[in-house]
């Protein structure tokens, strides 16, 4: 007999402009948060400065490293998640929500050898994978279809960006967002939802989607801010993503609580009930 299709939270219909609420949301969340939400921007900047000091001499490898760092940033904002889902329930947000959410995530599954306990490593896994495939597809075409050899960001931008003859940088965008928009409409709320509630992988990307098709227009609001402020944090030679990535990441989880109610979807944090109830176990 074939299976039951999954369950799905219900998802909310939203205003247009309701992108720019989450962003004040994430201010108010960084501010109540403070050192340790601007740590993660810290160390998200850092690692971009690794990927720009090994392949800074490469740009057509840069280009595609950057742009697939971005591709999982959803899965290095787990914590800031965490974070915000703290301070909504007037818990402490300090480092001790971090290592938890990092080295103690699977003291909140029951099953550990169910798929339910591998989803948020399967998600980063196909993240990951989808990421490598981008490197390996931006560095070849820029390689294979470049006049002359790309090294740097200023070659790139005059034989590839700027280039009359050819259309290189079409395709790479073309390419770039043909990856991109699936990616965008499979994890813009599965990673909050995987971290806040016992969903599947399956589940987890089926709201997702059910989410971007359901409000095509503020989600393309919320693209385009995304990439917006991401450039911005790049443009700044990576120090404004000190500010940038903590400030989505906490806007991805008013994203989530704003699109989706999933009541109906048991909490993931085990411990929640009965440090609740007030009943001895």
């Amino acid at each position: 007999m074939p299976r039951n299709p999954p369950a799905l939270p219900h998802v909310r219909s939203i205003g247009l402009m309701q992108p720019m609420t989450w962003l004040v949301l994430a201010w108010r969340d960084m501010a109540r948060a403070g050192w340790i939400s601007f740590a993660h921007g810290l160390a998200l900047t850092l690692l971009g400065a690794a990927i720009f000091a090994v392949a800074h001499n490469r740009f057509w490898l840069l280009a595609g490293a950057l742009s697939g760092f971005l591709v999982v940033a959803p899965v290095l904002a787990t914590s800031l998640y965490a974070l915000s889902r703290a301070l909504e329930r007037g818990e402490p947000a300090n480092l001790g929500v971090v290592l938890k959410t990092w080295l103690n995530w699977q003291g909140s599954h029951v099953n550990k050898w169910g798929n339910d306990y591998w989803c948020m490593v399967q998600f980063g896994a196909l993240l990951a994978l989808a990421a490598t495939g981008w490197v390996m597809t931006s560095a070849a075409l820029i390689t294979l279809l470049a006049p002359v050899p790309i090294h740097t960001p200023l070659d790139f931008l005059r034989h590839v960006v700027l280039a009359r003859d050819g259309w290189l940088f079409e395709i790479w965008l073309a390419l770039g967002s043909l990856m991109a928009a699936p990616i965008f409409a499979s994890s813009v709320v599965a990673m909050p939802l995987l971290l806040d509630r016992r969903a599947t992988l399956l589940q987890a990307v089926l709201t997702s989607w059910q989410a971007v098709i359901g409000n095509p227009l503020p989600m393309a609001f919320w693209a385009a801010l995304i990439l917006g402020f991401t450039l911005l944090g790049l443009g700044s030679l990576l120090l404004g993503l000190i500010a940038v990535m903590p400030m989505l990441g906490h806007a991805s989880w008013h994203a989530y609580r704003d699109l989706v109610d999933a009541s109906s979807l048991p909490e993931r944090d085990a411990t929640k009930p009965a440090q609740t109830s007030g009943v001895a176990p």
